[in-house]
């Protein structure tokens, strides 16, 4: 099995090397460093590859919506030279331009609202896609076969449902669980399948994005504050065995807490995986900066046990914010006894 499962991490780097080979490779002089930021930012087209001065690129919708023009809608690829692929002012349409960080901007400087589907957003999508397969196929087996032994995607789902169900939910909640576990397997399932997206050749960074795990964040931030009772908030504001005094330095604490748990969230899983893929494309770009078969060798290696490593990181960072989603839920609904 292990023999199995290292002959595809060798493969898996092999595609991924071949994938990541940005323009330089040409043999032009170019910053050969340059394309790690590119390939985990968002961008309004998708970037899978670059053979040569060949670029395998999927264009994407640009949507603008301004008050003078309203709703527009254009392809990414009408924003490029197409003899160099890249974006410009030189390069714009209608009077927009993305610039070479891959901004739009409105050549008049008027105000306008960027509803564009880019990498992430696309990516977004596809996670959604294969979320609900295996949610819907799992759910079509019980719906046809009742409760009894699991086959197929059904045999996969449920060992991890009844796993967040029973060890994270009803451990860290206590009686009320159940009213939770929706949101914590969709939460689970969410940044679980967008971490292992997110490491496919040409994926686009996810759950690396900070306005992606914000937004998780902030839909717990919202659960926990809306749920808590009355012994939560009255531990907020005036908490039990404090003296009076003390309260002018806890409740500020207690209150700056509400809010520094979700931001703890939010910045451990987009600098867990950001971080994690930096590091490959870091590994990638020696082969490139060194143009060495003996580093290309080394690198082959590095890449493909870091590889091994982001996968564990892509399920233990989908377990941690699970977990801590639901001890957080957990505190906010507990039933306290007072002697």
């Amino acid at each position: 099995m292990f023999r199995k499962f290292l002959c595809l991490s060798v493969l898996f780097t092999a595609v991924l090397l071949t994938f990541s080979t940005p323009t330089f490779a040409s043999g032009d002089d170019e910053d050969k460093t340059g394309f790690i930021m590119h390939d985990i930012k968002d961008s309004h087209e998708w970037h899978f590859a670059t053979f040569g001065h060949t670029h395998v690129t999927l264009p994407l919708p640009v949507i603008i919506y301004s008050a003078d023009r309203g709703l527009e809608v254009y392809m990414s690829s009408d924003f490029q030279d197409h003899e160099t692929h890249k974006f410009g002012e030189a390069y714009g349409v209608e009077g927009y331009f993305i610039d070479e960080h891959d901004h739009l901007h409105r050549a008049d400087g008027a105000s306008f609202i960027d509803l564009s589907i880019t990498k992430n957003v696309a990516m977004l999508f596809l996670v959604i896609l294969v979320m609900g397969y295996l949610i819907l196929s799992a759910a079509n087996h019980y719906k046809k076969h009742g409760v009894q032994s699991p086959k197929g995607i059904a045999s996969f789902v449920e060992p991890i449902v009844i796993f967040v169900r029973d060890e994270i939910a009803h451990k860290s909640i206590g009686p009320k669980y159940k009213k939770f576990v929706p949101y914590l397997l969709t939460l689970f399932f969410f940044i679980w399948i967008g971490n292992l997206m997110g490491l496919l050749p040409g994926a686009a960074n996810l759950t690396g994005n900070i306005a992606v795990t914000a937004t998780l964040a902030v839909l717990t931030f919202i659960i926990v504050n809306v749920n808590g009772n009355k012994e939560y908030w009255k531990h907020v504001f005036m908490t039990p065995g404090v003296p009076v005094p003390l309260l002018l330095v806890i409740v500020p604490v207690e209150i700056i807490g509400l809010f520094t748990k979700p931001f703890a969230l939010m910045v451990r899983l987009f600098v867990a995986i950001t971080a994690g893929h930096i590091v490959i494309l870091a590994f990638i770009a020696l082969v490139f900066i060194f143009e060495s078969y003996a580093i290309g060798v080394v690198s082959t290696l590095m890449v493909t046990f870091l590889n091994v490593i982001e996968l564990l990181v892509a399920t233990i960072q989908a377990y941690v914010f699970t977990l801590f989603t639901a001890m957080y839920i957990g505190g906010a609904v507990a039933e306290h006894e007072h002697h």
